[in-house]
């Protein structure tokens, strides 16, 4: 059967323009020529316009933005014998496209099930108050490990992020009783710290007092006024005959000469 002219030539642009490939700025692209990686392509691994040969080559294409990714929760037994439920998020991204589709057979899964087991594997060193006090200490130790697993196969990880730790009712009523305990432990501390500062603030006004009588008979007086602003109709008051006696010596009849 012959093809006429025109026919072959409209297979031949087709088949040239099956070669031609756009990758996107954040694209790489992997090429396997009859199976084996191939390099120095025109075009190179992209960005832009990267030509194969059709039907020969295959392009693989990789994206270089960052992944961000959701770890299921997880069933956690703490060094301190408490079950938890704890899910994370983790942050990568591919750093050499070529280990990340020749090294593992599927970078996304890899990774997700490496970040399951690290955090169950973290975790359950680590007792409950660790847990819920030193979260930046363990998100430090999780990104750290999971990111040296990952190393091999092209892949950064950036961060990793406790997201929730759901613990047991029973716990959690446990939790709120030590805190209301602290809490009231607290307020007594307080509560004893004031009364020592006031018995050392009256102890000093005594002191002072004890050296200026006069300065008791102001006290003295302002209380007076005290009590009768307060709008009682009858107000019984002793009064020292000290309080009272440099007063009545101005009334003391002077000795005739």
């Amino acid at each position: 059967m012959m093809f006429s002219p025109f026919a072959l030539a409209i297979l031949l642009v087709i088949l040239i323009l099956m070669g031609f490939n756009v990758l996107r700025e954040y694209e790489r692209g992997v090429i396997f020529r009859w199976g084996r990686l191939a390099r120095g392509l025109v075009g190179g691994n992209g960005p832009g316009v990267v030509i194969i040969l059709p039907f020969i080559d295959k392009l693989v294409r990789v994206s270089l933005r960052t992944v961000t990714m959701d770890v299921p929760p997880q069933d956690v037994i703490t060094r301190d014998n408490v079950s938890v439920k704890v899910n994370a998020v983790i942050y990568f991204r591919v750093v050499d496209q070529e280990r990340a589709i020749i090294q593992v057979e599927d970078y996304l899964y890899a990774t997700s099930m490496m970040s399951q087991t690290t955090l169950r594997s973290v975790l359950g060193q680590s007792q409950l108050d660790d847990l819920l006090s030193k979260r930046e200490q363990i998100n430090a130790d999780l990104q750290r490990i999971i990111d040296q697993q990952t190393e091999p196969w092209g892949i950064k990880v950036s961060a990793v992020e406790v997201k929730n730790v759901d613990l047991p009712q029973e716990m959690q009523r446990a939790i709120a009783r030590q805190a209301e305990a602290e809490r009231e432990r607290r307020a007594k501390v307080i509560h004893a710290e004031g009364e020592f500062e006031a018995s050392r603030r009256l102890a000093d006004a005594a002191d002072v007092i004890s050296r200026n009588p006069a300065a008791l008979q102001l006290r003295y007086l302002q209380t007076l006024v005290e009590i009768a602003a307060e709008k009682n109709s009858t107000t019984i008051f002793p009064i020292p005959i000290d309080t009272i006696a440099p007063f009545l010596k101005g009334f003391e009849k002077k000795p005739e000469p």
